[in-house]
């Protein structure tokens, strides 16, 4: 909304009443005449010209109160919960669409619904008049209003929960993260938080930064946000699974058959058999061509990692696995089969990975993988900056194409650095995890079809679609 047009425009024409009264009463001469007729002229061209700056200015802030609250918008179909951080981003955000505040001041009014389901913007700007001194208005005010209400809740599927560190969330070479339907968002607040590099791709519904994002070479679809405030852990309220006593492997096949050998002196499983749920004291390593089946229920690695390497295969319904311990972890290598699905019910009912949150001197679980050829696995690279020690929660396999549940490493690292696609015949899979960080080619599908299930999502992660409603 302009104000004083009419003001403005009575007073150009007060003034060209004033000339002709002047030449009629004078009976004048030609310079008055002119004199005057040149000053109605200009006044009536600099008021035009006040008028196209109102208008214009009008506009300018009428977009950047409505980028403004699509911003706040934005954040409340996260489901953040802290008012005042929804009002310091959209503020934010107008304030960096005006660029001439300094000269023509604003201000900014921000509310946001006691349901948290819109966020409106007034904003007002004085604009100072060039011409408008001639006729007694040095300024006038512009305003604009806007309001995005929010329907339904977006999907989150991915988020990295490092406060502060530079690639809390970082793809590099010619990594993917496919999420049509979901979000993608980092909380790290650094400049480099969220980082994209050579030719890494990652397709979303929404990508959200609380800090900033570093792009180099790099293709995200949509742009990310930038400055999004930070979401708290959805699942921070989440028991873990009792750690119960330490469980006895089964033997191994003796000469006659399956039955008869010795009982194992350490968790390494080479033959095929299936596993019951329970604790497995120093973790549990599947190798050579073991094909694994795993009885519904809760796995427990305590103070060991699970590894999957040779040509194994390990494959479970209704399953889940925590870690627990400085040695905790996960390697699963490049030639081995992996098809996991998530509890239905119990304490860790829609959770694939789950892990102690406590952990002080973290070992990389990749010095216990043999390669093919004998030698030793390559550790990843290393994160780019860390806040606290992280467990290494390691994806090689080019075949791991279901991984139905929801990943929460609040204490970990996730790294993918496989070259197919990971998690893609997955009906859903949701990562919440310290830092993510995916290398090399692989493609991790963060799929949606939640109704596809029976698997339950986790509260905070929310099944329900959601879209912004923009009015003014």
């Amino acid at each position: 909304m302009v104000y004083g047009f009419g003001r403005l425009w009575s007073g150009l024409a007060r003034s060209n009443r004033m000339a002709s009264a002047f030449h009629r009463d004078s009976g004048g001469t030609v310079t008055v005449i002119v004199a005057l007729a040149t000053t109605t002229l200009i006044g009536l061209v600099g008021g035009a010209m006040d008028y196209a700056r109102l208008v214009s200015a009008q506009g300018h802030i009428q977009q950047a109160a409505d980028t403004g609250v699509m911003a706040g918008g934005n954040a409340l179909k996260l489901v953040v919960s802290n008012t005042a951080s929804i009002v310091g981003l959209t503020t934010q955000t107008i304030q960096a669409e005006i660029k001439d505040a300094a000269k023509n001041p604003v201000t900014i009014q921000v509310d946001v619904a006691s349901d948290k389901t819109s966020v409106t913007a007034m904003v007002e700007q004085t604009i100072q008049l060039t011409f408008g001194p001639f006729v007694g208005m040095s300024s006038q005010k512009v305003s604009a209003k806007a309001k995005a209400s929010v329907v339904g809740k977006m999907r989150l599927c991915m988020l990295a929960l490092d406060p502060a560190a530079k690639g809390a969330f970082n793809l590099e070479k010619s990594a993917q993260v496919t999420a049509y339907d979901c979000a993608l968002y980092s909380n790290s607040s650094s400049p480099n938080g969220m980082t994209g590099k050579d030719s890494s791709k990652a397709i979303a519904q929404t990508i959200c930064s609380a800090g900033g994002f570093r792009n180099d070479r790099a293709n995200f679809t949509p742009n990310p946000q930038t400055g999004c405030p930070a979401i708290k852990d959805p699942l921070a309220d989440r028991s873990a699974p009792s750690v119960g006593d330490c469980m006895t492997l089964p033997t191994s096949p003796g000469p006659q058959g399956p039955l008869g050998g010795p009982a194992l002196k350490e968790n390494r499983i080479d033959f095929t058999t299936p596993l019951n749920p329970g604790t497995y004291c120093g973790g549990l390593h599947i190798t050579k061509d073991a094909v694994v089946t795993l009885r519904p229920g809760v796995y427990v690695m305590k103070d060991g990692p699970l590894v999957v390497d040779g040509k194994a295969t390990l494959t479970g319904t209704d399953v889940g696995f925590y870690f627990t311990g400085d040695k905790g972890g996960l390697v699963f290598d490049k030639l081995t089969t992996v098809s996991l699905t998530a509890p239905v019910s119990g304490v860790m009912a829609g959770l694939l990975l789950m892990e102690d949150r406590s952990v002080s001197d973290p070992v990389d679980p990749s010095d216990l993988v043999t390669t093919p050829d004998g030698g030793k696995l390559p550790p990843p690279p290393p994160p780019l900056a860390a806040t606290k020690p992280m467990r290494t929660y390691r994806i090689i396999s080019d075949n791991a194409r279901t991984m139905l549940g929801t990943i929460y490493l609040p204490s970990g690292r996730l790294v993918i650095d496989s070259s197919r696609p990971v998690a893609d015949q997955s009906a859903y899979t949701v990562v919440v995890a310290q830092q993510i960080s995916l290398f090399e080619g692989p493609n991790l599908y963060l799929n949606a079809n939640y109704n596809n299930t029976s698997v339950p999502v986790p509260k905070g992660l929310g099944p329900i679609s959601g879209r912004l409603l923009l009015s003014q």
